[in-house]
């Protein structure tokens, strides 16, 4: 690894798509929590979309503004080579996505994005980690409510258990909270996509290397009725058990032999079963195209619910973790995740990206392997609790 000079770059940090609903939440909370000196900017394809946006910030005569546009990769590589630090919020990221991506990795930029999407995030392991190793770039995928709080709260689970041994964590979901616009079209396009995602998953398997002497699973398991935070389990159809399996790969920590399943945690059996059948009936939906439409014009990205109804929404995510005879409940908590909490954890994931001394990493790379302790505490000053519930 090669990282090259980026201190003589204009900006720290560039938030791309910085007018849509998230990304100017994302905007609003980098102008009030960005340390004294942080050189940032704004960008987007409208210009005084952008300049209207930094009217409305605090101090927002100092935001910089750029123009650039994903139709337009010229753009997007003059948009990487003025930033130390990449932070897009501009998906479905298979669609629009993967020249930043190239930028970034060429350019030697850090990279940090939204995406929930695996198929993206294969493909550009696949086509753009080997140079992003060669440059130094940290390629950052899932770095909001997909998939930091199981990410980190899984990180955070096993730093509680014994060193050396077999462990296994379990994450239990729960929330009352509007999921974002942005994150159901990108649902939606992974359901229409099944094919296509899976020959994504193939082709990063034969290139990925292979671990030697140590093993990381992340299987799907089966509902089930979980005594230990006393609710029905029903496993999650997200990126996030992959997203801690790679950093289980990647740190030692994670032990000789780790397993890790995610599970949407609900109180009543029916309610757990009429969920199943909900995603069994929009997979279905979204492989025909008219009814995919019909269902994308029901919660439009860019769209958002009012300050009042982010208020009142919530999640929480309980892990429990065994391993050397110990066990251990966790618990990642906060307000509204589908967009304060996940522009916060965006916006914070980025200044740690910027600012603080972190692991020598490069390539593709999870929020726990390239940021791990520092942003937890980061977090845990903004608001978000991680926390030990109890250790039997």
């Amino acid at each position: 690894m090669s990282r090259l000079n980026r201190t003589d770059r204009p900006y720290d940090i560039v938030l791309f798509g910085a007018t849509g609903f998230v990304g100017a939440l994302t905007a609003e909370y980098l102008a009030a929590h960005a340390p004294q000196g942080l050189r940032w900017a704004i960008a987007g394809r409208d210009e005084l979309k952008l300049k209207r946006l930094r009217e409305r910030l605090p101090g927002g005569t100092a935001v910089g503004v750029l123009r650039a546009d994903v139709a337009d990769p010229a753009s997007l590589r003059e948009l990487a080579e003025h930033a130390r630090v990449v932070a897009t919020t501009v998906g479905p990221y298979v669609t629009y996505g993967e020249d930043l991506v190239a930028a970034c990795a060429d350019t030697g930029a850090d990279y940090l994005d939204l995406s929930g999407e695996p198929e993206f995030v294969d493909l550009t392991y696949v086509r753009h980690d080997a140079r992003a190793r060669e440059t130094g770039a940290r390629l950052v995928h899932a770095a909001g409510f997909d998939s930091i709080p199981h990410d980190l709260g899984a990180y955070f689970t096993v730093q509680q258990l014994p060193e050396g041994v077999p462990l296994t964590v379990d994450g239990f979901v729960t929330a009352d909270a509007m999921f974002s616009g942005g994150t159901f079209a990108t649902a939606l396009t992974q359901l229409g996509r099944g094919r296509q995602v899976l020959a994504a998953a193939r082709d990063r398997r034969r290139h990925e290397p292979r671990l030697v002497g140590r093993r990381a699973t992340a299987p799907s398991g089966a509902p089930r009725f979980a005594g230990e935070v006393g609710s029905w389990a029903v496993p999650l159809p997200t990126i996030d058990p992959q997203i801690v399996q790679r950093s289980a790969k990647a740190l030692d920590r994670y032990g000789p032999d780790f397993r890790y399943r995610h599970y949407a945690a609900v109180r009543h059996l029916p309610v757990a079963l009429g969920g199943v059948t909900a995603v069994g009936a929009l997979a279905t939906a979204a492989q025909l195209p008219p009814a995919r439409r019909w269902l994308s014009d029901r919660l439009k990205p860019g769209n958002g619910p009012s300050p009042e109804k982010r208020a009142k929404s919530w999640f929480s995510v309980k892990f429990v973790g065994e391993g050397g005879g110990r066990r251990v409940f966790t618990e990642v908590s906060g307000g509204d995740p589908g967009y304060d909490e996940t522009a916060k954890m965006f916006a914070e994931a980025a200044l740690s990206l910027a600012l603080d001394e972190l692991p020598p990493t490069a390539g593709q790379v999870t929020t726990a392997t390239a940021l791990g302790n520092a942003l937890i505490e980061r977090l845990r000053a903004a608001g978000i609790v991680f926390r030990v519930a109890a250790i039997r």
